[in-house]
């Protein structure tokens, strides 16, 4: 139970309260912090979020672990072929295969591109997300779907599967979902569309799935003791 002090007293909460702190940090600090331009060449809160910026590693880094922390679980459960063990090994899958999306299947580190797909990429790069057929169409509805299914469906209708985050992650992933319904609502609305701040709010997604993984390992690790 996670407790919330107030000068009018305290609120409790059954869920992880990081994303909330983590947006007014971002948002009620980092976005009013000066001398970005002066000492770096563009604000501090525009470096975050940019693209091959902090927060784009921090994601490559924690789906990375993931796959590594979700392939030991898989590895170490006496029931492979059970739901339980197969949602682990493709979760892990999953997060490789993000975690390559990330940094462009290594285009970032090597600077090897793979022309024939980066000339039809609207990023330039060696990754598939960013195809046109499929990014205008599929990436922010089937995000939209896994936030969801992850901060609500998940635990709400399996709760017995360790593999599927638990209610305390439930914000990492329904924050995320939030932001991007009001994102593409901006574009078919009569309004200027909102800026495009992805990258601040896909760093909870990660993270939430990241948490997720550690927690269960480590129970492991206790369970053995």
């Amino acid at each position: 139970m996670n407790e919330i002090r107030t000068p009018w007293g305290s609120i409790s909460s059954k869920v992880n309260l990081f994303p909330i702190y983590y947006l007014i940090f971002i948002y009620g600090f980092v976005y009013i912090l000066p001398f970005g331009k002066n000492l770096i060449g563009i604000t501090w809160f525009d470096l975050l979020k940019k693209e091959d910026g902090p927060l784009e590693w921090l994601q490559f880094s924690e789906f990375f672990v993931s796959f590594l922390i979700g392939l030991f679980i898989f590895y170490k459960s006496k029931k492979k072929r059970s739901i339980n063990s197969l949602i682990w090994l493709f979760f892990s899958i999953f997060c490789f295969l993000i975690a390559a999306e990330e940094i462009s299947w290594g285009e970032r580190i090597t600077g090897f591109t793979l022309n024939s797909i980066s000339e039809l990429s609207i990023q330039g790069e060696t990754n598939f997300h960013n195809l046109p057929f499929f990014h205008n169409l599929f990436l922010d509805p089937l995000l939209h779907i896994l936030c969801i299914f992850l901060g609500w469906v998940g635990w709400r209708k399996w709760s017995h599967l360790s593999a599927l985050p638990s209610r305390k992650y439930s914000l990492f992933f329904l924050l995320v979902s939030l932001y991007f319904a009001y994102y593409d609502l901006s574009w078919a609305s009569t309004i200027q569309h909102i800026r495009n701040d992805q990258e601040i709010f896909e760093f909870l997604l990660s993270t939430g799935i990241f948490l997720h993984f550690l927690q269960n390992i480590r129970l492991l690790k206790n369970s053995k003791k």
